[in-house]
């Protein structure tokens, strides 16, 4: 029962990963975007525990660092793309099952036998040929700290699920405080980059008036006079292209966050009776949605290694369900 559970979490995550995917190709604020998605799921959390009823005990409080944990994957993983190679760090964000698998052993003693080992290590290795690329090099590792990062606390979100039922934390009430804590610190990130772009742009607009001021004495050339105004902003401007208004991308923010939401309701009763690498690794098979999405919906052509990637991966989820 657990892989059905960890399958259908897969499928919300890889539908997921095609709205990131379509998103990411538009103007957008990708931290109001991500306050969007915990919004969502922590409106849709409190409603679901409210009708069903489930007991906010003290272990939900585990909620809190969920949270925290995926804030900070989330946050690592965009810095890495924005400030490394982004193949490097998608890389990265297809090793968390091997953090998991080592960590729950270490926590819980959670052994894999010989075939469950093995469909485990042919499911990583064809998510890793799914992501690697070829411009992926020892000497040119820029922003591997950040995809570091992102593994490590991908991983520690999964373990901390599985921590969760461990303790008997019901999981709506959990994942409700998980997306509420998310949506505090997205929100306070995106206040934060709103307040620095206003201060960027004062300084803009000093220096624009300061240099104006400048060049006052040579006003009178015709030459002069239009490189002043173009300068202060008076004359033409090349167009610039405007990014999605804050309740647009709020909106579809919470319109994706359906999709996670119900994605982390599936998993958690996947992490509640199946081993915790083996449910992580599955759930990382949702980048194969993304990639039949990449090939049937912007026609893009596998490469020979995604191919084989994606032949590695359905034998390894072959031999685990044969090893179930």
């Amino acid at each position: 029962m657990w892989f059905l559970f960890a399958a259908a979490s897969a499928l919300c995550f890889g539908l997921r990963g095609i709205l990131y995917q379509w998103t990411s190709q538009r103007p957008i604020d990708r931290n109001l975007l991500l306050l969007g998605v915990y919004a969502s799921g922590t409106l849709i959390a409190l409603f679901a525990a409210a009708v069903t009823g489930q007991a906010w005990t003290k272990p939900v409080w585990i909620g809190m660092l969920l949270g925290l944990f995926s804030f900070i994957s989330n946050a690592a993983m965009y810095k890495g793309y924005s400030v490394g190679k982004a193949s490097l760090v998608a890389m990265f964000t297809g090793l968390p099952p091997v953090v998991v698998v080592l960590f729950a052993y270490v926590l819980w003693g959670e052994k894999l036998n010989t075939a469950q080992l093995a469909a485990f290590i042919v499911i990583v290795a064809g998510i890793l040929m799914i992501r690697y690329s070829n411009d992926i090099s020892l000497k040119n590792l820029q922003g591997a700290h950040w995809g570091a990062i992102t593994m490590l606390f991908f991983g520690l979100t999964d373990l901390s699920s599985k921590q969760a039922t461990l303790i008997g934390a019901a999981t709506l009430p959990t994942l409700a405080l998980m997306y509420g804590t998310g949506s505090l610190l997205f929100a306070a990130s995106w206040l934060l980059g709103r307040k620095q772009e206003a201060f960027a742009r004062a300084a803009t607009r000093i220096g624009r008036e300061e240099a104006a001021a400048g060049k006052e004495e040579a006003s009178d050339s015709p030459v002069c006079t239009a490189a002043s105004a173009a300068a202060t902003g008076s004359g033409p401007a090349p167009a610039i292209a405007r990014g999605w208004s804050p309740g647009h991308t709020l909106i579809w923010g919470m319109f994706v966050g359906i999709t996670n939401v119900c994605g982390m309701i599936l998993a958690m009763p996947a992490f509640a009776a199946g081993v915790t690498g083996l449910v992580s690794v599955v759930i990382a098979m949702n980048v194969v949605l993304v990639l039949f999405y990449a090939r049937f919906g912007l026609k893009e052509k596998f490469s020979r290694l995604e191919s084989g990637g994606l032949l590695l991966a359905l034998i390894g989820i072959i031999v685990l369900r044969l090893a179930a």
